[in-house]
């Protein structure tokens, strides 16, 4: 994931109007903890998550065009369909920034496929070619091994997969898992989410239109916090009010902080570029010098980061809004 630009509170809350502050009090940090007006649906298993955490980092770095790249998609088409009503399997090639050819595949698992009231649900799964963002200048050369960004995502959404397997929403869900999002340089926007790019042109069904979008990135690290996003609250405001709140009322409101945070290019801009709205949930962390968790496009970015109560956080809020749908 690319950091277009980050904003300081002060400024984000000019640009926004002036968003809700961080509601103070009561809300429970627990992970374990839940609404205490209804319980849920689904139970997310955060440990079931870390471990399909655990198993796109058995593979290897996932950078397009390694075998590590290879045997995860294999794993991500077979799980999908072991849990999936429909899955497709979108095969293409891409060009990089810097004039590479990559072979890639984004794969969508859908729930309930002749609804036509559907949610978007979508993650990048493949890693950062070169560890650019790492304090030893003799590794920005290797790959990163992409535990958070993104195997997290991956995760979050393969064990919703599983819980929706078991579990029918009401509502019709797609699980879009895109490719080649961490090629890019961060001079140009445009050579980022280049299987999303891809995907925006060449929508699996057409005239695709689900009701939002909600983007996983970036979400099973220690100590995460996930605050409003500037480029979801300009396009997609109210889904953001309806997740957060949603996380306030399943007692995970120390996690989803009500003030802005910072402007990301991220696969939401493509989406919500062709006409869907679309948010990121994304840890975002004003203190880093570089606006995210310290691994970040490190070598670092590995499993020792990976937290299963931020997993289950992220994937009951989102389970959560899902089976609001009824």
């Amino acid at each position: 994931m690319r950091f277009r630009f980050f904003l300081l509170l002060s400024i984000a809350l000019v640009a926004l109007g002036g968003c809700k502050s961080q509601q103070s009090g009561s809300s429970s940090s627990s992970a374990s903890s839940q609404s205490a007006t209804a319980a849920p649906v689904v139970d997310f298993d955060g440990n079931k998550a870390y471990d399909m955490v655990k198993q796109q980092c058995d593979f290897g770095a996932r950078v397009p065009g390694s075998a590590a790249h290879s045997k995860c998609a294999e794993w991500l088409e077979a799980t999908l369909n072991e849990y999936c009503d429909t899955t497709i399997v979108q095969e293409a090639q891409v060009t990089t920034f810097d004039n590479k050819t990559l072979n890639i595949k984004n794969f969508v698992g859908s729930f309930n496929p002749a609804n036509g009231d559907r949610i978007l649900l979508l993650a990048h799964w493949d890693c950062r070619p070169w560890a650019d963002n790492d304090p030893d200048p003799a590794k920005h050369n290797e790959p990163v091994m992409g535990a958070n960004d993104a195997a997290s995502g991956v995760a979050v959404l393969l064990e919703l997969a599983r819980l929706m397997k078991d579990k029918k929403p009401s509502i019709g869900v797609d699980i879009l898992l895109v490719d080649a999002e961490d090629w890019g340089e961060n001079e140009n926007e445009d050579s980022w989410a280049l299987g999303t790019q891809y995907w925006a042109k060449n929508p699996h069904v057409a005239g695709y239109n689900p009701r939002f979008g909600i983007l996983l990135d970036m979400v099973g690290a220690k100590g995460a916090k996930f605050s409003k996003e500037i480029m979801s609250m300009e396009y997609a405001r109210s889904t953001v009010d309806e997740v957060w709140e949603m996380a306030q009322q399943s007692g995970y409101g120390s996690y989803f902080d009500n003030a802005p945070g910072g402007a990301i290019t991220d696969d939401h801009i493509v989406v919500n570029k062709m006409g869907i709205k679309c948010i990121d949930i994304i840890d975002m962390r004003p203190q880093s010098s570089t606006g995210f968790f310290d691994g970040w496009h490190t070598t670092s970015d590995t499993l020792e980061w990976i937290d299963p109560n931020v997993l289950k956080v992220v994937g009951q809020t989102v389970a959560n809004v899902v089976y609001s749908y009824q």
